[in-house]
């Protein structure tokens, strides 16, 4: 059996004692490398943090290949009330991808913490027949914030959540995706994302219940009022990067489009525990 490689990126930045991250983002490295172990010689890790080039000091695992390559943030592009540091998902991945051979691509939020069988089971669901997958995370209580308290936060069992943030795809699937100018840190990426896996993906599957991944509390802090001018541009983005795709590869099936658009009670949501995706269209599952 093919051993399946495994390039995780992800895009950790230097925060204060103020931001959910400052936590979250050491609890992310220490479980990815917990993961990396676990998974040991049956799955090929390799694991990539993308970074600006003036914060490469950032600690990290030793497995962890620094890339300090991005010099520009959304907010060198476009006004904001309020200058913050976002990166483009598109340089992101550009970044990492470029810097490695690995079949299937990564990419996390970097306030996502994994579980120790995470790439273990990442490459199972890939032998099963999916080109491309996201995994949504499960929302444990926000009253954890050290090291010491990680297996306790692995044994949470935590809620279900709808967002997205865990996505797994081939890498020459990447070179065809259509991200514009999404970025991270705000609404919009997730779904930006999603779309592109849908529609170059092949066999498409998202699961929302799996116990793989967490997040520390569910603080949302895009939604601060002041930063409603960087949640409009990044979904105005992403519906402009939706009208891109569907330029060049067609209409989606209208169900699919309300997946892949609507929010609230008008969208519609897939029963994957019955099929999965194929190029944008509802099939059966791979065998």
């Amino acid at each position: 059996m093919k051993t399946v490689t495994l390039l995780h990126v992800i895009h950790p930045g230097i925060v204060g004692p103020a931001s959910d991250l400052f936590a979250a983002q050491p609890i992310t490295f220490a479980t990815m490398e917990i993961a990396r172990e676990f998974a040991g010689a049956a799955v090929a890790v390799q694991v990539r943090a993308v970074l600006f080039r003036d914060e490469q000091e950032i600690p990290l695992p030793a497995a962890f290949v620094r890339l300090p390559r991005l010099e520009r943030s959304i907010a060198d592009l476009k006004p904001f009330r309020r200058k913050r540091k976002l990166a483009l998902i598109r340089d992101i991945l550009d970044a990492g991808i470029e810097d490695s051979d690995a079949d299937f691509v990564i990419y996390t939020n970097v306030d996502i913490a994994l579980q120790p069988h995470f790439y273990l089971a990442a490459a199972a669901i890939i032998r099963q027949g999916h080109d491309a997958f996201v995994i949504n995370r499960r929302t444990i209580p926000g009253t954890y914030s050290a090291l010491a308290d990680i297996p306790l936060m692995y044994a949470e069992i935590g809620d279900s959540h709808n967002g997205y943030d865990c996505f797994v795809f081939r890498r020459e699937a990447a070179a065809r995706f259509k991200l514009g100018r999404v970025h991270v840190g705000s609404a919009g990426i997730g779904r930006a994302l999603l779309a592109n896996q849908v529609a170059t993906g092949g066999a498409f599957r998202e699961f929302r219940d799996a116990h793989l991944t967490f997040h520390i509390g569910d603080a949302c802090a895009w939604r601060n009022e002041e930063l409603t001018d960087y949640l409009r541009e990044n979904w105005n983005e992403y519906l402009a990067v939706f009208r891109e795709i569907e330029a060049g590869r067609g209409e989606f099936d209208p169900a699919i489009r309300s997946y892949l658009l609507d929010t609230g009670a008008r969208r519609f949501l897939p029963d994957f525990a019955a099929g999965c995706l194929r190029l944008g269209r509802p099939a059966s599952l791979p065998s």
